[in-house]
């Protein structure tokens, strides 16, 4: 069913089809909207949110609509995993629905009684999120977690899992900034030394808030955006469901609700199916939200791999696909990152 899906969305893509008779392969759920930092460049410091968890029958309703088509959801968003109460609930109920899970973490949480416990489960990816080498750095775009107890958490972790013969793929990731583009290097170094730890994602800034001139000019949407096609959608905490993250963050409106109208029909609802045609004659530009959009476009070969591979496997891939591009060890046009486009009317 799931090997179907991703065909039908593949041949949708290809053919540049507006309407889709099949599901996303990858969702962000946010199942938390509350968070303990305050970090800069994150959209909780304009979008402000409430202190409330997703209801457990808008997130029971999303994974079995899902079910059968989904193959991966990261229970993740604008809050960190570890503030909701039911977050491992929520990894077992995607489990029993063949559903692989992924979290990101800003880890202060991570102590060893918790570490056991995610080790325990049937997570399958764990992202733990670093962004600097030194304590300055970190503690600058991370405000409010501690340099040195985030990452003693994370190495303790590591070496944990590592000890055990988990099978959790453990991505520590950076997100480069202008702060600390200087610190890659370093970061590469001290974090590939560390048992446990499967891969470094060095990863661009995807928000608007440290560079609110940055975007795409009308040049690079000749290729469609992959997440009208592939995913993955964003559900936010109250169920309001968003084409992908960026949307919201750039104050889009949702598409759809879960509960009130079928996954199928949110899919390809007016807006989607606008969006879609659209970016399909390669007029992505004039879709307000998407001309202000920071995401980095990957070329249609890329797309098309990903779709023919299962999710699990191209949320493998996409660190060293990244850290080969962005290093010059492959064609720059397989990523083309946001850029600096002046001003817009």
């Amino acid at each position: 069913m799931r090997a179907w899906n991703r065909a039908k969305l593949l041949w949708g893509y290809l053919a540049r089809r507006a309407g889709l008779g099949a599901l996303p392969v990858e969702y962000i759920v946010e199942t938390t909207a509350k968070c303990n930092l305050y970090c800069p460049m994150c959209p909780r410091e304009t979008h402000k949110q409430p202190k409330t968890d997703m209801a457990e029958d808008v997130f029971e309703t999303l994974v079995r609509e899902a079910g059968h088509t989904a193959e991966h959801m990261m229970l993740i968003g604008l809050g960190e995993p570890f503030m909701d109460p039911h977050i491992f609930r929520r990894i077992e109920f995607c489990h029993e629905h063949s559903i692989s899970t992924l979290l990101s973490t800003n880890g202060t949480f991570l102590d060893e009684a918790l570490s056991a416990k995610v080790l325990a489960s049937p997570l399958e990816q764990i992202t733990l999120s670093f962004d600097g080498a030194k304590k300055e750095t970190f503690e600058f775009y991370r405000k409010g977690a501690k340099f040195e107890k985030v990452r003693d958490n994370f190495v303790r972790f590591a070496k944990m899992k590592h000890a055990r013969g988990s099978r959790l793929q453990v991505v520590v990731q950076m997100v480069r900034m202008e702060g600390n583009a200087g610190e890659v290097d370093d970061f590469l170094r001290f974090w590939g030394a560390i048992p446990g730890i499967d891969q470094l994602r060095v990863k661009e800034d995807e928000t608007n808030l440290m560079r609110p001139d940055a975007g795409h000019a009308s040049a690079d949407w000749r290729h469609p955006c992959h997440y009208l096609w592939r995913g993955p959608m964003y559900i936010k905490e109250n169920g309001d469901v968003f084409p992908c993250c960026q949307s919201y963050m750039l104050d889009g409106k949702p598409v759809g609700r879960i509960g009130e109208q079928p996954l199928v029909r949110i899919w390809n609802s007016p807006e989607m199916l606008r969006m879609r045609a659209l970016h399909a004659a390669g007029r992505g530009g004039e879709v307000d939200i998407c001309s202000r959009c920071c995401t980095t476009i990957p070329h249609p070969a890329l797309v098309a791999g990903s779709l023919v591979l299962h999710g699990r496997t191209v949320r493998r891939l996409l660190p060293l696909v990244e850290r080969l591009t962005y290093f010059s060890k492959l064609p720059r046009k397989l990523l083309t990152p946001p850029k600096r486009v002046g001003s817009r009317p």
